[in-house]
């Protein structure tokens, strides 16, 4: 069976598993079995499959038919232009988190913290595009911090970038003029609705702390002032309709010089706050 062929028969299995963007992800599946690039695919599409190729395919179809990312299936997502690997313990990192990074190499900074790293998307990011800082990715999940640290290698930003388990500042020493975050933001009744991809395949521990979704900010609120330094900037991604209160969570706690920015769609993403105070002198804060 060519490539063609098998193509031609992928499509209307995942549509009918009602997988949107079937054939997107049935081209998508398939160079991963070829093992090419997927802008590469129009060019072997008349070869012949080898035996291999086509039992790759088959499980990458099956997994997608029972709605398993497709990020999972291929191990890996491009993320502000750079390759993430991906797994079941960790976020699939999405376009919208963009504009956290985007924010966050907006102004210099010499030494970051990324809470809830997950595949140290943010974080090594922002390490990628500010090449004279550090920073320091925790999360709850040791498996999630194996992905992160395995990223950072691939990236070569291993010198850069260390992982630690904690509970959002718990065991976090010193300060930093930056600190991220995409938290877990779902309230709990928001969960049954998600989509199946979302809601079965990825770490409910990312996606919500229960309750009204709020819990992460108000400890990250709590904890951030002691590990800003003064003048330094806090970034949280949040959900569309979460800005105005998170915002309240961070003038409560002392924040100033809110801010709630949209993302690429114009809908209300990063919550940005300042630590009163003069800026460091070396005016990286």
């Amino acid at each position: 069976m060519t490539a063609a062929e098998a193509l031609r028969l992928a499509v209307p299995r995942l549509h009918s598993a009602g997988v949107e963007g079937a054939a997107r992800d049935a081209r998508v599946l398939l160079a991963h079995a070829l093992g090419i690039a997927p802008d590469r695919l129009t060019l072997h599409l008349p070869d012949e499959m080898t035996e291999p190729q086509a039992v790759i395919y088959e499980a990458a179809l099956a997994a997608r038919e029972a709605r398993r990312p497709v990020a999972q299936i291929t191990g890996k997502r491009l993320f502000w232009g750079l390759p993430f690997r991906v797994t079941r313990d960790t976020l699939d990192p999405r376009p919208e988190t963009e504009a956290l990074v985007a924010e966050a190499l907006a102004r210099p900074f010499l030494k970051v913290l990324d809470l809830g790293t997950g595949t140290g998307c943010i974080l090594l990011s922002c390490l990628k595009g500010m090449p004279m800082a550090r920073g320091v990715g925790v999360d709850l999940s040791p498996a999630a911090l194996t992905v992160a640290a395995g990223n950072a290698r691939d990236l070569g930003l291993e010198d850069r970038a260390r992982f630690l388990e904690s509970d959002w500042f718990a065991k976090v020493g010193g300060a930093f003029d930056l600190i991220v975050s995409n938290p877990p933001y779902i309230a709990a009744a928001e969960m049954p609705g998600l989509a199946p991809e979302v809601r079965d395949w990825e770490p409910h521990l990312a996606l919500t702390p229960g309750g009204d979704g709020l819990d992460a900010y108000r400890a990250i609120a709590r904890g951030a002032g002691a590990r800003l330094m003064p003048g330094g900037r806090i970034l949280v991604e949040t959900g569309p309709t979460q800005g105005p209160a998170v915002a309240g969570l961070f003038r409560q706690a002392g924040l100033g010089e809110v801010r709630i920015l949209p993302d690429m769609d114009g809908r209300d993403r990063v919550v940005a706050a300042v630590k009163p105070g003069a800026a460091d002198r070396c005016g990286c804060a």
